[in-house]
């Protein structure tokens, strides 16, 4: 298996011109796989932790709170 140093030997190899054409080419694989990663919604935490409100009233757990604000 080729690893990060091989690959960074070969390319000392290549010319100075050579070079930057691999590191546009790096680049534009590069730009490409983080695009392609999917965007993340806000809605994928729907329902997460619903467990723990389980059996508790709302309004009731408000007014506790607002109760305990006037101290």
């Amino acid at each position: 298996m080729t690893t990060y140093k091989d690959v960074l030997k070969l390319a000392r190899t290549l010319t100075p011109e050579e070079q930057l054409q691999l590191i546009h080419e790096l680049i534009a694989v590069a730009r490409h796989q983080v695009a392609a990663k999917p965007k993340r919604s806000i809605m994928e935490l729907k329902g997460l932790g619903k467990e723990v409100w389980n059996g508790i009233d709302a309004q009731e757990y408000v007014n506790q709170e607002r109760g305990a604000w006037n101290g």
